[in-house]
């Protein structure tokens, strides 16, 4: 059911009219016409057209009227309350004055100055649905043309006039195994619309799939686990009882990649192997878990592909935000993707051929890899998890996760939030069933043990961290980094606030208590001149600007 103001589809109505208002407040009238060009400009501006503002996943904005020297007269401007089933985890999108915004399957059309309702497309959530997809958790949209794009928690890839609201096509894109959910935002690319699914610890078997922006059919489907007799089908048992675990492999591409238009390459990050804890029933290193894979973009087809952790026994994915950085590395021009990963070492690769160039632990708390080798594969140590349990570090939410990190162009440097803690990992084999977690079996916390949140700054080029900022709790917060060509970064600490800081000291400088844990990563846009940050904290989307 869509749920709209008076009169919005008749097109002389006054909604209409106060859509295309807000709207008027960008350089190009109000007229929400997303082209290639726009999705391809880099560092973003007013606008923030895409999960991570661009192609890169730097989430660096060119604005800078908010400073190192005002940012103390920030004040909050308005706060929109979605009342959906799940707590808001989105980014907000922001396109000639008009901010669209997810919670749950809904998706509503804001006046980016004022925060005005100018529609709301309703969409129940769906039932019977388990583990992460249960949560109904949306991460936003994309945009091409005068269309928005938007997944489902049961992983249906909507397209909505994004003048009105109002359905266009509904496509469902997973099948043969219930199990499968939705999470993410999507990325266009050119013409086609990418998407990925939830479901990594349930027994899913992983894929990127491109649809036609259009008519939404489907141009390609990657899968991530391949099947017998295709490269990496190796890393999978080939013989004898688990010959099929490839079937319910895990994998899932929940979370949007990232694009290199000169390069024509697509890289995606991808979720940790199924069962999670059992590697007794999938010998290998089983490909393409715990990885980045490079794809051509028109066909599908696999470039290169790195993985981060071969047969992993810890829900180690490799779901962060790939950045791409372009620097003057080891005394040459390099093409570099940057990642901080959930199994607790940075990463740094040549993006052209995905070569591995260095990598170094961040997690202080780290004790299931004595290092990663010459060939940037981990050292692994005799630590597994067994059926009385086994403490291994880090825990089985990662040294880091999904909230977004940041590359400053203006600092050079990386910034991410880093979480040292361990888990209680078990292990007993179980068998896959539709409508069950395919963990076999659990992690815990261990009794008395304190978490703790750290913001890290780290210089790529001399590999070092040049700060650190611990956060004051127990590192329950879940909420990403973003930077501005004022040298400022933004963030929600671990204390139920939003924060500006001077990104070169890591100096606070400004603070508003949201009143609730934030679970999502800021944005920034600009209306009219004007610049606002966004956070989305709770069921409650906040922004502020210059008092």
């Amino acid at each position: 059911m869509l749920k709209q103001l008076t009169l919005l589809i008749c097109l002389a109505s006054p909604l209409v009219a106060q859509t295309k208002q807000a709207a008027a407040t960008s350089s190009r009238d109000g007229v929400i016409d997303v082209k290639n060009s726009d999705l391809l400009k880099s560092p973003v501006g007013e606008d923030w057209p895409s999960y991570n503002g661009d192609y890169t996943g730097r989430r660096y904005s060119s604005l800078k009227e908010i400073t190192a020297e005002n940012a103390h007269r920030l004040a909050p401007q308005w706060v929109f309350h979605s009342r959906n089933a799940g707590i808001l985890q989105v980014t907000p999108v922001v396109v000639a004055g008009v901010m669209f915004v997810t919670g749950s399957n809904d998706a509503y059309a804001l006046d980016a100055k004022t925060g005005r309702v100018l529609w709301h497309h309703e969409r129940p959530v769906s039932q019977g649905l388990i583990d992460d997809a249960s949560g109904h958790i949306n991460r936003g949209v994309a945009v091409l043309g005068d269309r928005i794009y938007m997944e489902t928690d049961n992983a249906h890839l909507l397209c909505l006039d994004a003048r009105s609201g109002h359905m266009i096509w509904d496509v469902p894109y997973a099948f043969d195994n219930r199990n499968y959910g939705a999470t993410s935002a999507p990325l266009i690319v050119k013409d086609k619309v990418l998407v990925g699914t939830s479901g990594g610890d349930d027994g899913v078997r992983g894929f990127l799939a491109a649809f036609d922006a259009k008519t939404g059919k489907e141009a390609w489907r990657f899968w991530t686990i391949p099947t017998p007799g295709e490269p990496g089908s190796e890393t999978w048992p080939t013989s004898g009882k688990y010959k099929d675990a490839w079937k319910n492999g895990g994998g899932a591409a929940w979370l949007p990649g990232s694009f290199d238009p000169e390069l024509n390459l697509l890289y995606w990050p991808t979720g940790n192997v199924s069962p999670d804890f059992d590697g007794s029933v999938r010998e290998g290193d089983n490909l393409y878990t715990s990885s980045v894979v490079a794809l051509d973009p028109d066909t599908g087809k696999l470039k290169w592909h790195f993985q981060f952790s071969p047969h992993d026994l810890n829900d180690y994915d490799a779901t962060e935000t790939l950045v791409l950085v372009d620097t003057v590395y080891q005394g040459k021009p390099r093409k570099l993707i940057v990642q901080a990963n959930r199994n607790g070492f940075l990463y740094i690769l040549d993006r052209t051929n995905g070569k591995y160039l260095a990598s170094k632990q961040f997690a202080d708390k780290q004790n299931w890899a004595k290092g990663i080798d010459a060939n940037g594969r981990p050292i692994r140590t005799e630590l597994v998890p067994t059926p009385e349990g086994t403490t291994m570090c880090p825990s089985y939410a990662g040294g880091t996760n999904w909230y977004s990190p940041t590359y400053s162009e203006t600092t050079r440097l990386f910034y991410f939030f880093k979480l040292d803690a361990c888990s209680v990992f078990k292990v007993k084999t179980e068998d896959f069933a539709e409508g069950h977690a395919y963990y076999s079996t659990g992690a815990s916390h261990p009794p008395h043990e304190e978490s703790k949140k750290v913001l890290m700054a780290y210089d790529p080029v001399k590999d070092k961290f040049v700060w650190t900022y611990p956060q004051v709790t127990s590192g329950r917060s879940a909420s990403g980094v973003m930077s501005t060509a004022s040298g400022l970064i933004a963030f929600g600490d671990d204390a139920q606030e939003f924060e500006v800081a001077d990104g070169r000291t890591g100096k606070p400088l400004y603070h508003f208590n949201v009143g609730q844990p934030v679970h999502a990563s800021p944005m920034s846009y600009a209306v009219n001149g004007k610049q606002y940050f966004a956070i989305a904290a709770g069921n409650d989307l906040f922004t502020f600007a210059l008092q």
